[in-house]
């Protein structure tokens, strides 16, 4: 079978499962599996494939067009211009979370020897994506899940970040329980999904760990946690990401140990981050 006649099998397959922007994902997905296959999509489509990756190909399709997201379909993901390994056990890197990023580099930038904690860390996109932009840093990223605290360490060695440290841990049992500095920063794209609306989700959202999806009954079990046990050890600021219609409600959780509390728009117009600022006497 040739190069374009593949393609536009794959095409077929992922058109008739209703996959959005099907030729995009085939094509990302030839490249992830064929040598050069960016070159070959351009100047070899009346080639022949090899037939054992034509089949390792196809079958990956069909994970596509099963729901598997296209992100742990590819092994991997890109975030704030680094490259993420992902796949079951942690949650895909997702475009609006970079504001959190976009947050921690601002603060940062006039800080010396800045520590920053990344609370509920999974593959290690915000964390680690902060070390790498600003090596004065010391990052801990706290995680519970064996199977995202494997990725979060591949990622650390990928992407070369000694000023990172990895801590295997329960958000819930607070700051006090570990053995680290205060922060300057605290960072965290917490589970944030309702219980109850969880089985409503895209089937491609069902297929990330309910462990970092699941915020508990009213969707702000994590927040409060995160307001009462690790807030008030907090140095500098805090930024924290959110699902919609929550903001205000974690804008209150945090009123009482921040001077300075508000909320960041995603692209689409959803308050996305809540952000804020501790008193000086904290320093």
């Amino acid at each position: 079978m040739t190069v374009e006649a593949l393609i536009k099998k794959a095409c077929a397959v992922l058109d008739e499962a209703g996959v959005e922007n099907s030729r995009n994902e085939a094509r990302w997905i030839f490249e992830s599996v064929f040598e050069n296959g960016r070159e070959k999509l351009i100047f070899g489509l009346k080639e022949e494939a090899s037939s054992s990756l034509s089949d390792e190909f196809l079958l990956k399709v069909s994970e596509r067009a099963g729901g598997r997201p296209l992100q742990y379909v590819l092994g991997s993901w890109d975030f704030y211009g680094l490259t993420f390994s992902v796949g079951e056990g942690v949650l895909t890197p997702r475009p609006e979370t970079e504001l959190l990023v976009d947050f921690a580099l601002d603060y940062l930038k006039d800080k010396e020897s800045p520590i920053v904690l990344d609370l509920c860390a999974g593959s290690g996109c915000v964390g680690l994506t902060v070390a790498a932009n600003v090596p004065k840093a010391s990052v801990f990223l706290l995680e519970k899940s064996d199977k995202a605290l494997a990725y979060l360490s591949e990622n650390k060695n990928q992407l070369k970040c000694r000023n990172a440290e990895l801590i295997c841990g329960d958000l819930f049992n607070g700051f006090e329980f570990f053995d680290i500095p205060k922060p300057d920063l605290i960072l965290s794209n917490p589970p944030y999904i309702i219980s109850s609306e969880i089985s409503s989700l895209q089937k491609e959202v069902l297929h990330e760990p309910l462990m970092a999806l699941d915020g508990g009954k009213d969707g702000f079990d994590f927040y409060r946690a995160i307001a009462e046990k690790w807030l008030p050890y907090c140095k500098g600021a805090i930024a924290v990401e959110c699902g919609e219609g929550q903001a205000s409600q974690i804008e209150n959780y945090f009123s009482s140990d921040c001077f300075n509390v508000y909320s960041v728009k995603d692209f689409n117009g959803i308050e996305r981050v809540v952000c804020g600022y501790v008193g000086k006497e904290r320093e």
